[in-house]
């Protein structure tokens, strides 16, 4: 199968690109960073890339949180519009497969349980219970404190800053593609995204690579909150194995599939922040207190759609992860 990948020269994109080789596919890089004209906001330029393609493997985006909205024209221009571009030419091109690259950015805060009101969706935390160190989010029926709990794919979205908002966005877009033509949509809602080839130092890395990167520096992760705030870490190779399950298994029937995909083993980001300074040697990390407006407390996948549907469960297990991402490189090293 020939697929196009955009944004396969960045992180995961290389990832995919990888998978799909090793498993005799062709993949074909569609990204800026190797050719200034693979832009896929560039109409012309995405159909140019199309002819015998099969499929579409849509990486390309602006990630990062978008807490403001200084950035936001900018966040719609490369996601939204971009992906609408991309559609657009594949309706027209005849490709009716497409994987998205989504996020679990959609769902806001994660899955809640109060012991009287039963599962509950709080608002966002306040300026001032952030300041007080109040972190963890309370029933918003009786402010009973919470139990956080794996959150699902028919969850409502909620999403909470301009990045959630486009990816979110997107989700609408191929949906919408999808029932016009006939195709076939999968949005695989990555978590925590970590392994070879982060790119270190710019805000729109992720916290491992924070980490990783003050590491390098020789200095401690500096960890917001207390630490104890819940995410699913899960090894970039496993989620570029799900993009390659999700492309073999598509078959034209005018829908979109979302699919968290997660390691399915929450851990907290304190612990992220432990297990690899104690991989790489470096100092402990030091939780901090300070916190930024937007984040979310828990958030953690429910991936068992994708394995039951689709067959695919990760395969590098958290510590195994962690002692191979401090030694692998990052990007800009």
């Amino acid at each position: 199968m020939r697929v196009l990948v955009t944004g396969g020269a960045g992180f995961i994109g290389s990832h995919v690109v990888e998978a799909l080789a090793a498993r005799g596919h062709e993949p074909v890089v569609f990204d800026v960073r190797t050719d200034a004209g693979s832009d896929v906001r560039d109409r012309d330029a995405v159909l140019r890339a199309l002819p015998g393609v099969d499929a579409v493997c849509h990486q390309a985006a602006m990630v990062g949180l978008g807490n403001g909205f200084t950035d936001a024209a900018e966040y719609v221009s490369r996601n939204d519009f971009g992906t609408a571009v991309l559609l657009t030419a594949m309706a027209e091109a005849g490709v009716r497969r497409l994987v998205l690259a989504g996020s679990m950015v959609v769902y806001g805060e994660g899955r809640y349980v109060c012991a009287q009101h039963g599962a509950v969706r709080p608002g966002p935390r306040t300026v001032a219970d952030l300041a007080a160190g109040r972190f963890e989010p309370g029933c918003p029926a009786c402010g009973r404190d919470l139990s956080p709990g794996l959150v699902g794919e028919d969850a409502p979205a909620d999403p909470r800053n301009v990045y959630a908002a486009t990816k979110l966005a997107q989700e609408h877009l191929a949906a919408a593609w999808a029932r016009a033509t006939g195709g076939w949509a999968v949005s695989l809602r990555y978590h925590n995204v970590y392994g070879p080839g982060m790119p270190r130092d710019t805000p729109y890395a992720g916290v491992a690579s924070f980490f990783r990167s003050a590491l390098a520096r020789g200095e401690a992760p500096r960890v917001f909150e207390d630490g104890r705030q819940r995410r699913d870490f899960v090894h970039v190779r496993d989620v570029a194995a799900a993009n390659v399950v999700a492309l073999e298994a598509a078959s034209a029937d005018g829908a979109l599939t979302a699919y968290n995909t997660g390691s399915g083993e929450p851990h907290t980001v304190g612990e992220m922040a432990g297990a690899l300074s104690f991989a790489y040697g470096g100092p402990e990390p030091v939780v901090t207190g300070e916190y930024r407006l937007g984040d979310v407390r828990h958030i953690t996948a429910d991936s068992s759609r994708l394995r039951s549907r689709l067959g695919w469960k990760p395969e590098i297990g958290f510590q195994e992860g962690m002692r191979e991402f401090a030694r692998a490189g990052l990007r800009g090293e």
